[in-house]
């Protein structure tokens, strides 16, 4: 679905403009002309649906600065880019601070306001992944952050709330990329120590001459190498969470000492005299089968009853279909918005199929896949042509590439000389003649469909067409279309011109 922009001007006819240039942009619109409308509209039950505000500055009685002031207030505030006629940085500074993302300056060219609209809405989709990502670091990532909606998965978080609520050894298992560190995490978010350090640790990627030194830390001089005091693990997780990933990895000979820490409450520093106390909540994790590495005398017996006290098994992709429409809607409006496109859903037929692959690498491998067809789409829907490599592996569905999108803005086609008009007898482009007198190029005057193209279009083709026969020389350039430096800078600034020093 098309996302809603929300246009606030009390002159009508530009506000008619904003609506048909929005509308081009594929966007829906509403509008309102005054600043009391528009709050009415951002209070309405609908309100929901708008995603962005365009907001004039200057209106009688509430202006766009009291408007800012009000959307405070608001439980959803949509991204608002402010208009003005006045392009004092004051106006710019002021309405920033009040919580604008961005700032034009009437008349504002389509092209200017495409990519503030598009800047504007990637920020917004950006800010909801930011906001996790800071839980996540804090330790406040709670099981509702979880993005679910199959049945399996929510016993998981009935089990894992459950957990939470005690300071019970945990063992999470599951196949790898099935997001066991992110259950982990949920659980230290709604513990008590979520206010406390999560200290992530991957046993499988510790060298083994190192376990020892990384886990309870080293004294100087305790062996070759080692510098300087290091604390370990155990105790940067003091008062904390410890998560132990791929626990089935740890050697026989730290097991033993994992063993001790966990039952005496203390461990002991390579090197170190005396055993040092700490206060853990421990969460391991493994994709292995312990139980016959314990059989293979891999893992000591011991050990895996103390750690299998409350055991939470998280399910594969496969095994939780029902998940991966709202992964999918996830991942593409993360990846969307950091690459800068617009992403509106996937197809139902897509859709179908990705539900039916196996998903070997369960959500890690979903999450690239779903890159990978953002960085192929060239519309705003998902379709099959953007899976390829998922299409090789499931009956009944094609393997095609899409072809690489075609330039949003190409330079014009220059053909000959044709002039402005429909008839037979009135060519189809401005003509440019040379010192000599004859017509040698020509700047199109209709669009592909045979519009008449806008004057900001001709006028974007005029400038390039200067700044190339005159080489870059803006002084040169300015004079020969009768504008100043200044405008001719600001001008080239918003089709995306490169001014050379000169």
């Amino acid at each position: 679905m098309p996302k809603c922009v929300l246009i606030v001007d009390d002159d009508p006819t530009h506000r008619r403009i904003l609506e048909e240039t929005t509308r081009r942009f594929g966007y829906e619109v509403r509008s309102a002309d005054s600043g009391d409308a528009a709050l009415a509209a951002l209070q309405a039950g609908n309100a929901g649906e708008i995603a962005l505000v365009l907001l004039d500055l200057v209106m009688p009685s509430t202006d766009g600065m009291a408007v800012l002031a009000a959307m405070r207030s608001l439980s959803k505030r949509p991204p608002v880019i402010v208009q003005t006629a006045n392009g004092s940085i004051d106006a710019a500074i002021g309405a920033m601070r009040a919580g604008a993302v961005d700032f034009v300056v009437k008349p504002v060219s389509p092209e200017r306001l495409e990519v503030s609209i598009k800047n504007a809405l990637r920020i917004e989709a950006l800010a909801g992944e930011i906001s996790r990502m800071k839980a996540t670091a804090k330790g406040k990532l709670g099981f509702s952050d979880l993005i679910t909606a199959s049945d399996t998965m929510e016993r998981v978080i009935e089990i894992g709330q459950r957990a939470a609520s005690s300071n019970i050894p945990v063992l999470i298992e599951g196949e790898s990329g099935t997001g066991k560190e992110l259950i982990a995490r949920a659980i230290q978010g709604e513990s008590a120590r979520k206010a406390k350090p999560f200290v992530t640790v991957n046993c499988g990627a510790i060298p083994a001459n190192l376990v020892e030194s990384i886990l309870f830390g080293h004294e100087r001089g305790s062996f070759t190498g080692a510098t300087e005091k290091r604390v370990g693990k155990f105790v940067e997780a003091d008062g904390g969470t410890l998560f132990l990933d791929e626990i089935g990895e740890l050697p026989l000979d730290a097991q033993v000492k994992l063993l001790r820490a966990l039952q005496d409450g203390e461990i002991d520093p390579v090197g170190g005299k005396q055993p040092v106390k700490v206060d853990i909540r421990l969460i391991s994790a493994t994709n292995q089968d312990l139980i016959k590495l314990v059989q293979q005398g891999r893992f000591r017996e011991d050990l895996y009853y103390r750690l299998n006290v409350f055991p939470i098994w998280v399910p594969p992709l496969r095994e939780r279909l029902a998940d991966i429409p709202e992964l999918v809607r996830y991942f593409a409006a993360r990846f969307a918005a950091e690459e800068g496109k617009r992403i509106d859903g996937v197809e139902a037929d897509a859709e179908a199929m990705l539900k039916r692959n196996s998903w070997p690498g369960n959500i890690r491998q979903l999450e690239n896949t779903v890159f990978r067809a953002v960085v192929l789409a060239d519309r705003q829907t998902l379709t099959v042509s953007e899976f390829p490599q998922i299409a090789a592996h499931v009956d009944g569905y094609a393997v095609t590439v899409p072809p690489a999108p075609a330039p949003k803005d190409p330079m014009p086609q220059i053909d000959g000389p044709v002039m402005l008009g429909q008839s037979p007898d009135t060519p189809k482009t401005i003509s440019l003649a040379t010192r000599s007198g004859k017509d040698s190029v020509g700047i199109p005057a209709l669009s592909a469909n045979g519009d008449i193209r806008s004057l900001e279009a001709v006028e974007a083709d005029m400038i390039r067409l200067a700044f190339g026969r005159y080489r870059g020389r803006m002084t040169e350039i300015a004079k020969r279309l009768g504008i100043g430096r200044s405008t001719l800078y600001r001008k080239m600034r918003e089709i995306g011109l490169e001014a050379r020093p000169n």
